[in-house]
């Protein structure tokens, strides 16, 4: 790692950059165009040890921003690089080997914009910029925003876009969705869902899994786009799909797995989820088959994404465009590390925010995605966040927006600018996960030896009613202090996200086998219902992890971001053996779509509507939906948790109830009985959902 100095004296480097500072017509002064020479380009970067130096004074390019436009007489090139002395444009016959069949030099524009123009059809060959800082020209980089690659990405492609769309594509739609409290949301990484041969689905492990119709297991069982269909869930959540550095797309024969954490191109899709990594056509157009079908389906598709952080910062595609301007640092010029993931990114930057607006909208416009799930997104500053609100709003108001509302380490930014799940109340329209409700069903994160209100232990009551509500503020719901475990920070219902597990920890019947040790499967199916009912009849937005509805295993491995099959499949002949859970699940889905009274989407109906009752035990969680909320078919409805293990007996009003839920079983359409009185009686580790 070098530090380039100001040894050669002002006047040299008036000498050297001169011209490029007339070309360039950038907003940067010629005092911080001298202290940008003290950047690290040879490394992670660092900022200058100057208290007059700002990124801010970076100019900001206000045209429209392509670095690739390809038509059949030419292609244009552009690259956003204020600090370059050169840029170049390197043409390649292939998406590896080989060496450049040419070179094109780049002009600097105005605000740090260097464009070329090469004559020719160059459909179907690739290209990369490599950028000149300080005299040292800093290697091949696909740009910023390259949206076609070869494989591994390390190249981009010449491309016409329309030539990707599949038949039918200008006429797909996103199934119709009134409010985000309709939402109920099914996480899952490609390789997991469907990898395990016994699913009957051919494209194992790729995006065109999710457009096979009819696959079965040898048990007859619907597995695939037919499961999640059966199932009934409203959104499919993806884990990255974008192109990341960890699987090497040349080796598909062996096996690799990854989470997807570690991005190195954010526009185009993961080529080891593709059947040929090598066409750059072959990964867009599967992707785009992939949304079609779901919405065909009648799901709507989040992406996960990862702006927070790069694969690496060295050798990145952003460090070897701009050295040090899209990553945050330290006092001393070291990397900042709020990801844990070794960097992370300046989104408060103007041409980073606009790289993350243009980013996403693009997804919407390109690959008709429903919505976005932000990986560590207290990293991200609340004025980004509120823009990328905005343009999708301006996209399609239904589009969702969610993520995690904390960092992995304190970011390198004022706490009251970041996106916290504290701060959501100023981020309208976009959610966060509740641990709160997490924690007080299962245990803690971080320690699998404790459980929770599932499992017995007494405390976790106020959590429970806290998720139930939606984590709106309730006047049953006893909150601490603001430095408490229970603070309401949504303003809305719709901006909590209800769940028990997700990809990054174990899965539910692990965590419950971690804190009931040698429980029976009729154990585990039991509290796996218990819990499936109280995130599904939570006000917030539910959440399952693929394959929890059919007691999915890891083995107690929890962070199994580069674990093999063998831990991470969902192994299919669950759904056979662990069916009842499984019709549980779907009838629960089921209720909830047809009852409007559990997804009321409003904060002051919640309060209005949403009445605590009492219970003779603080393991047992009982609420009454009073009336008939938003037009509800259903009068007084009834639901109780009853973690204890016994059975418990609840006061509720006097009159005639219609019972939809009762002992493991479920049916909220011809009912399981009736019962007259003013007394419910809960079977152990059961919920009970009654209605008048």
């Amino acid at each position: 790692m070098s530090r380039y100095g100001l040894a050669f004296g002002v006047g040299a480097f008036l000498r050297t950059y001169g011209s490029e500072i007339q070309n360039l017509r950038s907003m940067i002064k010629l005092k911080h165009l001298i202290l940008m020479s003290v950047i690290t380009t040879a490394g992670c970067g660092s900022s200058p040890q100057d208290n007059s130096f700002s990124f801010d004074d970076y100019p900001v390019y206000k045209g429209e921003w392509e670095e690739m436009v390809y038509s059949s007489s030419s292609t244009r090139f552009s690259l956003w690089a204020p600090t370059a002395q050169e840029v170049r444009v390197m043409l390649y016959d292939a998406g590896q080997g080989g060496s450049a069949f040419r070179m094109i030099p780049m002009e600097a524009a105005a605000d740090g914009m260097w464009k070329a123009t090469a004559e020719g059809d160059l459909n179907g060959k690739f290209y990369t910029f490599n950028v000149k800082v300080n005299d040292a020209w800093l290697g091949d980089t696909p740009g910023l925003l390259a949206r076609a690659v070869g494989v591994n990405g390390n190249r981009a492609a010449i491309l016409n876009l329309d030539s990707t769309d599949p038949q039918g594509w200008e006429s797909d739609r996103r199934p119709p969705m009134k409010d985000f409290s309709d939402m109920m949301i099914y996480e899952m990484h490609h390789r997991d869902f469907s990898i395990d041969t016994v699913s009957g689905i051919r494209n194992r492990g790729k995006f065109l899994a999710l457009t096979e119709k009819g696959t079965v297991t040898c048990w007859g069982e619907k597995t695939g786009i037919d499961h999640l269909k059966e199932l009934g869930v409203t959104h499919v959540q993806l884990l990255p799909s974008f192109d990341f550095a960890t699987v090497d797309e040349t080796r598909l024969d062996r096996p690799q797995y990854n989470w997807g954490y570690d991005p190195k191109n954010y526009n185009v899709p993961e080529g080891s989820y593709s059947t040929d990594p090598y066409k750059p056509d072959v990964r867009i157009r599967e992707f785009k088959q992939m949304v079609m079908a779901l919405h065909q389906a009648g799901i709507r598709v989040i992406m996960d994404v990862v702006y927070n952080h790069t694969a690496v910062a060295e050798g990145s595609n952003f460090e070897r465009t701009v050295p040090g301007y899209f990553y945050r640092h330290t006092e001393n010029g070291k990397l900042a590390d709020g990801s844990g993931c070794g960097n992370e990114t300046a989104s408060e930057r103007a041409m980073m925010r606009r790289f993350m607006v243009e980013s996403v909208c693009y997804w919407v416009n390109e690959y008709h995605v429903d919505g976005f799930r932000f990986d560590l997104m207290a990293i991200h500053d609340i004025e980004t966040m509120k823009e990328i609100r905005a343009a999708l709003d301006k996209i399609d108001p239904t589009i969702y927006v969610g993520g995690e509302g904390w960092a992995a380490k304190a970011p390198r930014m004022p706490e009251e600018r970041l996106a916290l799940k504290k701060n959501i109340s100023r981020l309208p329209g976009i959610a966060a996960f509740s641990d709160e409700f997490r924690d007080s069903l299962r245990g803690a994160w971080g320690d699998d030896s404790k459980g929770a209100f599932l499992i017995g232990r007494r405390g976790f009551s106020e959590g429970v009613k806290f998720g139930l509500a939606g984590g709106v503020s309730h006047p049953q719901v006893k909150v601490d202090s603001l430095d408490g475990p229970l603070r309401n920070w949504a303003d809305e219902p719709t901006q909590m996200i209800s769940y028990m597990s997700c990809h990054d920890d174990k899965c539910i019947v692990d965590r419950i086998l971690s804190t009931m040790p040698g429980a029976s499967v009729q154990e585990q199916m039991a509290l796996m219902k218990l819990g499936m009912t109280a995130v599904f009849t939570s006000q917030g937005i539910p959440f399952i992890f693929a394959g929890d509805e059919v007691m999915r295993s890891k083995f107690g491995v929890g962070n199994s971001y580069a674990s093999p099959d063998s831990i991470n499949a969902i192994d299919w002949k669950n759904k056979t053996l662990y069916r009842e859970l499984f019709d549980y699940t779907r009838g629960l889905v089921s209720m909830r779509k047809a009852h409007p009274a559990f997804h009321l989407g409003h904060a002051e109906l919640v309060r209005k509507h949403l009445e605590f009752l009492q219970t003779p035990s603080d393991n047992v969680v009982a609420f009454r939906l009073e009336g008939k909320p938003d037009g509800d078919s259903w009068l007084n409805t009834i639901v109780v948790l009853n973690a204890d293990t016994a059975p418990v007996e609840i006061d509720v009003p006097d009159g005639k109830y219609w019972i939809a839920c009762r002992d493991g079983k479920i049916d909220n359409v011809n009912g399981l009985g009736t019962f007259v009185g003013n007394k419910l009686t809960v079977s152990p580790r059961s919920a009970m959902i009654v209605h008048q």
